[in-house]
């Protein structure tokens, strides 16, 4: 089992054995966070393959193993799985021991950022990285103010959000320092926080807003049947 295999499977180690608490009771939300899951796989499973055949960043045997199914290796899909299960999980958590308030930005104002990320990404196309995870958040802001407005504008969300980048920053230090991930330096603006590039915490809102997104949709449709 790789180092990587390894640090997914920590992540996933103490939300799954909680899923059971009973005032959060998460695991009666499972239909839903599958699908959250299976929706952060089509579409970041997708442009994983697709950056890693373009070069834009590859995995260092050592810590990820030989082993590849198109392109990626084992961890790099449990990623796909365990990070959003753990998201959601903490959201969760903070909607069931927090009271929400509503903060009433104007609709406008979500597209109108939307539409500044749009231009940035435009801006930035030539470093590949950059511009695709700008141009990602442009369409999940976008998609989140059509789609389910009443998550984008609840605290207890951006709170979730917030909590989230915690454990984010200690497993993607860890992946990007040892490194188990490399990146292409012509590909990104080559800013870090110590050895995180920008461009991953753009990378993990758009990933986690999404799957967000589909959990609360899917949770909506379950309880109107």
């Amino acid at each position: 089992m790789s180092f990587y295999v390894k640090l997914d499977l920590l992540v996933l180690a103490l939300p799954l054995a909680l899923s059971f608490d009973r005032k959060v009771a998460f695991w009666r939300r499972w239909p839903q966070v599958f699908a959250a899951i299976a929706a952060v796989l089509l579409v970041f499973g997708a442009w994983d393959v697709w950056k890693t055949a373009q070069g834009v960043w590859g995995f260092n045997p050592v810590h990820a193993g030989d082993g590849r199914f198109l392109h990626l290796p084992a961890g790099e899909w449990l990623f796909f799985i365990c990070v959003p299960y753990a998201c959601l999980f903490i959201l969760e958590c903070v909607r069931a021991y927090f009271p929400d308030r509503v903060w009433p930005f104007p609709h406008a104002a979500v597209f109108a950022a939307a539409g500044v990320f749009l231009a940035a990404a435009v801006l930035f196309r030539g470093r590949i990285y950059t511009g695709t995870v700008l141009f990602s958040v442009a369409a999940v802001l976008a998609a989140l103010e059509t789609l389910a407005p009443a998550t984008l504008r609840s605290r207890n969300f951006w709170a979730a959000l917030g909590l989230t980048y915690v454990p984010f920053l200690a497993a993607n230090g860890i992946l990007t320092g040892l490194p188990v991930v490399w990146y292409d330096p012509v590909r990104i603006l080559g800013i870090r926080a110590g050895s995180i590039p920008l461009e991953d915490f753009f990378y993990s809102f758009s990933m986690l807003t999404l799957a967000t997104l589909v959990h609360d949709v899917a949770g909506r449709r379950r309880a109107a049947r």
